[in-house]
C-alpha cells in the first residue's frame, strides 16, 4: 500500500468506525517509515472532521460518532509514543485536562470529548471518571492546564462542577484555568450560574467552544 492510499484508508476506518483497522494501519504507518504527525493530520483527523461535518448535517448519529472517536483514539495510542519519542509531536495549541466529576461514571461523551480536542492539536489529560474536586485540581496545576473540562451526566452530580471551580479558585489557578461544563443535564444557563466559562451542547462543538474560551482562531 503506497502512502497515498495508506492515508485514504486512514480517513476511512474512522468514518467507518473500525478500532482494529485504525490501530493496524497506524502500526503498517510505523513499519513503512511514515512520519506519525503525517499519519495524524493527513490521515486521521481528515477522518473525524469528515464525521464532525455529517454529525452537524444530522447525517451521522451518536453511536457511529462513538465508533468514530474510539478508531481515533485507538490510533493515537499506537502513534502518539512515537511521536514523542521523536519529538515530532504535533504542535500544541493548548493543554486541556477532562474528566467525569466525583459521583458519575459515565464515560462515552467524555471520552469522545477528549479524543475530538487531541485530534484538533490540544494536548489532553484524560482523568477518566469519579473525579473529586481535589483531583481536577491537582492535576490542572501538574499539567499547566489552559482548561478544566467538567463532564456531568446526572442531575445529582452537577454539583461539584461547581465544587471544582471553588477549589480552582481556592488553590489561585481560576484566573489561568478557564473551565468548560458538559453533559446532558448541563445547560449553558447553569453554566452562567456556576461561574464557568462555557458550555458545549455537544462533542463536536465543544471543539469550537474551547477555541472561543481560550481566545483561539
Amino acid at each position: 500500500m503506497d502512502r497515498g492510499d495508506l492515508l485514504t484508508a486512514m480517513k476511512q476506518c474512522v468514518l467507518d468506525g473500525d478500532v482494529e483497522e485504525a490501530a493496524r494501519l497506524a502500526e503498517l504507518s510505523l513499519r513503512q517509515g511514515v512520519p506519525p504527525i503525517d499519519s495524524v493530520e493527513k490521515g486521521y483527523v481528515q477522518g473525524i472532521n469528515e464525521v464532525g461535518r455529517l454529525f452537524e448535517a444530522g447525517d451521522l448519529f451518536l453511536p457511529e460518532l462513538v465508533a468514530s472517536a474510539d478508531a481515533m483514539k485507538a490510533a493515537l495510542e499506537v502513534l502518539k509514543p512515537w511521536m514523542e519519542k521523536a519529538e515530532t509531536g504535533r504542535k500544541v495549541i493548548g493543554r486541556i485536562v477532562i474528566g467525569t466529576v466525583k459521583g458519575d461514571i459515565h464515560d462515552i461523551g467524555k471520552s469522545i470529548v477528549a479524543s475530538i480536542l487531541v485530534a484538533n492539536g490540544f494536548d489532553v489529560l484524560d482523568l477518566g471518571v469519579d473525579v473529586s474536586p481535589a483531583a481536577f485540581v491537582e492535576k490542572a496545576s501538574e499539567f499547566g492546564a489552559d482548561l478544566v473540562g467538567l463532564s456531568a451526566l446526572l442531575t445529582t452530580t452537577m454539583p461539584v462542577q461547581r465544587e471544582v471551580i471553588k477549589a480552582l479558585r481556592e488553590a489561585g489557578l481560576r484566573d489561568r484555568v478557564k473551565v468548560l461544563v458538559g453533559g446532558a443535564p448541563v445547560t449553558g444557563r447553569w453554566a452562567s450560574e456556576i461561574g464557568a466559562d462555557g458550555y458545549a451542547e455537544d462533542a463536536i462543538r465543544a471543539v469550537s467552544v474551547v477555541r472561543g474560551v481560550l481566545g483561539l482562531p
